[in-house]
């Protein structure tokens, strides 16, 4: 099996339905509707899969021949508020 091969195969169970992938095929597409195929994708991801790596991997395996489309945008927004934890305040964060 070739490393392309090997890629396309890490993609393929990433990204189970093609939902990204075809996004960067739409002509047109807009910021929010592929905030609502991301919103999918990451809804249909499977238990134990981890989001950032599965972002970063399609960021570099789908996303980097399309540096200026909206879906790449969206996945690097995605990547970034997911690796920056927000503390919870308030009575949450409180001893019970």
């Amino acid at each position: 099996m070739t490393s392309d091969a090997t890629a396309g195969a890490q993609v393929d169970s990433l990204d189970p339905k093609g939902l990204i992938r075809e996004s960067f095929c739409i002509d047109g597409i807009q910021n929010g509707e592929c905030r609502s195929i991301f919103l999918d994708w990451a809804l249909s991801l499977p238990d134990g899969v981890d989001s950032r790596q599965a972002m970063s991997a399609l960021l570099a395996e789908v996303a980097a021949d399309h540096p200026d489309h909206p879906m790449t945008a969206v996945l690097r927004e995605g990547l970034e508020s997911a690796a920056k934890p927000r503390r919870r305040g308030g009575w949450r964060s409180r001893a019970r």
